[in-house]
């Protein structure tokens, strides 16, 4: 029998495709009255064509920290890009505890784009751990050679999503050829003082955490892996102690959608992280991750039918952490809007 939250989210996903009318192909057509009245078009990077994107890719999913998953769409398989951002940090507190990484990676929103050189002036550190020239740092901190760092962070890749994961090779080969400018901030970290460790090395290994191919699904895993306190709901396996899976959150909440990290906040209010291979994840701690996948970006980098999903889920099941709503069980509340009639 098919359940209320899969026939809401099989409804809103087909609302949310990419339309065109029959006359104009060309022409985007409004979002049909979902959230406003913005346009479901958006730009697909060339990169993402090398995984196989399309336009009319879009799937989300859902995982409660009990580990049933509910997802609509396509799962469709892509690069994480900088949502493994994320769990290198996670990683890292837990390797070297948190008030190392945070005497070496600030916390803080920079309100610039994902790729600015955000260092502080004063300290010579990053801004926060999810903008590219923080991420980097934050790598370097997985080991002290290459091998050691890239095993770090690909088995506790692994060990979030509960499946092996592998890099997209043809991905990962053609963003090390345009790596110019993260060559240059991991250059600047160490011209800084900040970083010790070869630029080109950590470089190299951080674009390869970055085109590790995952689904919807695993990504909804890894959400619900961080929402639960860090262990995984499908396997049971600790993946972050509390401390970091608290404090990946805290920084996803306010550095996860880089310079439209406020807007965000205000309108879906979750701790979420995207990435310019058209995902997004976020938690609601102590129930459940959420997933999207469609490849669209925005001008801030950040998938368009993605961001419109989460607004909308925030609405429909009043998912805001500020709102001052006791969260209700997902299933029961699409039940009810489903009968209200109030469902997209």
């Amino acid at each position: 029998m098919t359940s209320a939250l899969t026939t809401y989210l099989d409804r809103l996903t087909t609302a949310l495709s990419t339309a065109t009318t029959d006359i104009d192909p060309h022409a985007a057509q409004v979002d049909r009255g979902i959230i406003g009245g913005a346009e479901t078009d958006g730009e697909i990077p060339s990169l993402s064509f090398l995984s196989g994107a399309r336009e009319d890719h879009l799937g989300v999913a859902v995982c409660s920290i009990d580990g049933e998953i509910t997802a609509a769409g396509t799962d469709h398989a892509f690069p994480m890009q900088s949502i493994s951002k994320a769990f290198a940090y996670g990683a890292a507190i837990d390797l070297h505890g948190m008030e190392y990484v945070d005497a070496v990676v600030d916390e803080e929103p920079t309100g610039e784009e994902f790729n600015a050189l955000s260092i502080d002036r004063v300290t010579r550190k990053p801004k926060n751990p999810l903008v590219n020239i923080g991420a980097i740092r934050t790598h370097a901190m997985l080991g002290t050679t290459r091998e050691e760092r890239t095993q770090r962070l690909r088995a506790v890749l692994d060990a979030a999503a509960g499946r092996p994961l592998a890099p997209h090779e043809v991905t990962w080969r053609e963003e090390l050829k345009s790596a110019d400018r993260n060559y240059a901030l991991a250059y600047m970290l160490r011209a800084a003082g900040s970083m010790t460790e070869d630029a080109i090395e950590v470089v190299d290994g951080y674009i390869e955490g970055c085109s590790v191919l995952t689904t919807v699904t695993d990504l909804a895993v890894m959400a619900a892996t961080l929402a639960s306190g860090g262990t995984n709901p499908l396997t049971g396996q600790e993946v972050f102690s509390r401390v970091a899976a608290r404090q990946v959150l805290s920084v996803m909440l306010t550095c996860g959608m880089y310079d439209n990290a406020g807007d965000w906040v205000s309108d879906v209010g979750l701790p979420a992280k995207s990435g310019v291979g058209g995902g997004i994840i976020a938690g609601l701690p102590s129930r459940f991750g959420v997933a999207s996948y469609a490849p669209q970006l925005d001008l801030h980098g950040n998938s368009v039918r993605g961001t419109l999903f989460f607004e909308r889920l925030s609405a429909d099941f009043a998912l805001h952490m500020l709102d001052g709503v006791e969260p209700r069980d997902l299933e029961e509340c699409a039940r009810e809007l489903m009968e209200a009639g109030t469902h997209p």
